[in-house]
């Protein structure tokens, strides 16, 4: 029996030694310690031992026991802690790496461009109006001092649906139906879509303008330059001036062409104000009389001023691009550049 013993101790030792894994080792556990174990057989061989043996007999047993199930444990904490550092190789994050980021949408350059111009204004007292993109001859014409014969009115330069609704040219006509609909003081803003039957390099059948208006008492041409000195230095920097430069507008009298300083060289001259140190940004002017008349706004004590600005033309000189048609060609490389801006 004790030559047993003994051997059960040495073949515990070595093959709790080399155990692997604890899935092992739990099946060695059963092999020794287990219901039909090994150690457990030598208990149950305890009957045929004489009677005056007995008692020694099962105190080895029980040392052994003892001994196998230290070297289980020990063992068992040896192949966890391996395991788990195994397990924390392998689940390892290597954060010197660049991470998986998703690709995000943005802004559009002219929703960006424009949302900077509306809060430019709105800043200033502006409200914002939208009209209809499908309007009549009276609105888009007729209560803008545009006369019948007028280059605009052409089939080749405005989009008829019939002899008298059109796609409106310009978005004018929401400050007439503003003018209809609500006395002075008026200070709003109508941005949108407009048509006309222009395809080049800077121009599109579709593009997107805002226009101002202000009628008030004793609106002067001076409000409109102090007006458009501070947008410009919101919409460029502070270092931008502007210039007022004669022109004409059925709809205004006086009225102006602006220009801005360039953004690029500051007026010293280059190759996107080609060479001049000016760029030219929008038309405005100080409200006709007969478009205040025809929209029941008395001249005699009312007088406003109105402006209009390519969303477009604005957006080309702040970033650069000399085709109007990139801005709608839905190119991803083109649009990532203005991610976040």
């Amino acid at each position: 029996m004790q030559e047993k013993i003994i051997l059960i101790k040495d073949s515990a030792k070595t093959e709790i030694a080399s155990v692997g894994t604890t899935k092992l080792l739990n099946d060695l556990k059963v092999k020794y310690l287990g219901k039909n174990g090994e150690v457990t057989a030598l208990l149950k061989g305890m009957k045929d031992i004489p009677a005056e043996n007995r008692a020694e007999f099962g105190k080895i047993i029980n040392e052994l026991k003892v001994e196998i199930t230290e070297l289980f444990a020990t063992k068992e904490l040896q192949l966890k802690e391996i395991e788990m550092q195994e397990k924390f190789n392998s689940e390892a994050i290597d954060i010197t790496l660049p991470g998986k980021v998703n690709n995000c949408g943005s802004l559009h350059p002219l929703n960006i461009v424009k949302n900077k111009i509306i809060d430019a204004f709105c800043g200033m007292g502006f409200e914002v109006f939208e009209g209809p993109e499908i309007d009549t001859d009276y609105y888009c014409f007729q209560a803008l001092n545009i006369p019948k014969d007028h280059p605009a009115r052409d089939m080749q330069d405005t989009f008829y649906i019939t002899d008298n609704v059109l796609l409106r040219p310009h978005t004018s006509p929401g400050q007439v139906r503003t003018m209809e609909n609500k006395q002075p003081p008026i200070k709003i803003l109508s941005p949108g879509r407009v048509y006309r039957a222009d395809d080049d390099a800077s121009h599109s059948p579709m593009f997107h303008q805002i226009e101002g208006l202000v009628v008030d008492k004793g609106v002067s041409l001076c409000d409109l330059q102090g007006l458009l000195d501070e947008f410009v230095k919101i919409m460029f920097d502070e270092q931008t001036k502007t210039r007022f430069r004669p022109s004409y507008f059925p709809f205004t009298e006086p009225s102006v062409e602006v220009d801005v300083t360039c953004c690029k060289c500051h007026g010293a001259g280059c190759s996107l104000c080609k060479g001049t140190g000016w760029i030219e940004i929008l038309g405005a002017g100080i409200v006709n009389k007969n478009v205040l008349e025809m929209s029941g706004i008395d001249s005699n004590v009312y007088s406003g001023l109105a402006f209009g600005l390519g969303i477009e033309r604005i957006t080309m000189i702040k970033y650069g691009i000399s085709d109007i048609r990139t801005l709608f060609e839905n190119n991803v490389k083109f649009l990532k550049q203005f991610n976040r801006r």
